[in-house]
């Protein structure tokens, strides 16, 4: 399927890249189809919006730059993706790359939580006051992936 992206122009996504989020991204809830797209540089990924091409979010597996990262769910929003075993499940952050050069941050405080096997998603908001929603992901790595 050919999608337009906002930074890449037209690309070409397989089935299995699409993700349905019923209730949407926070801010976003309009919009309910994305495809998980390989960035150009790795190990982020583009989320790209089917329905608006102006609509991506860069991503990050947190678990790359904070080993210690801890995302508690509850059952019912796992339920509400089809999560049936923790073998099924992904979790990707939002990262901000600021237009005025200040650190590049990822949001460890409202997740993305991904089924694998039904390419089902959902964000969550995290209570834990450990995880902000602009952590410093190269500060993180100087010190050595524990958060």
């Amino acid at each position: 399927m050919e999608i337009k992206t906002r930074t890449m122009g037209t690309v070409n996504v397989t089935e299995d890249s699409i993700y349905s989020i019923p209730d949407g991204l926070f801010g976003f809830e309009e919009f309910h189809s994305f495809a998980m797209i390989q960035s150009e540089h790795k190990p982020f990924m583009w989320f790209q919006s089917i329905e608006n091409s102006e609509l991506s979010f860069l991503l990050i597996d947190p678990f790359l730059f904070c080993q210690d990262y801890e995302v508690d769910v509850d059952d019912e929003s796992l339920k509400s993706i089809g999560i049936t075993s923790p073998e099924d499940v992904q979790v990707m952050a939002i990262v901000t790359l600021p237009a005025d050069g200040s650190a590049v941050t990822a949001n460890l405080q409202g997740p993305l939580i991904f089924n694998r096997k039904n390419n089902k998603c959902i964000q969550i908001i995290s209570c834990d006051s450990r995880w902000a929603t602009k952590h410093n992901i190269l500060e993180e790595l100087k010190r050595g992936k524990k958060c």
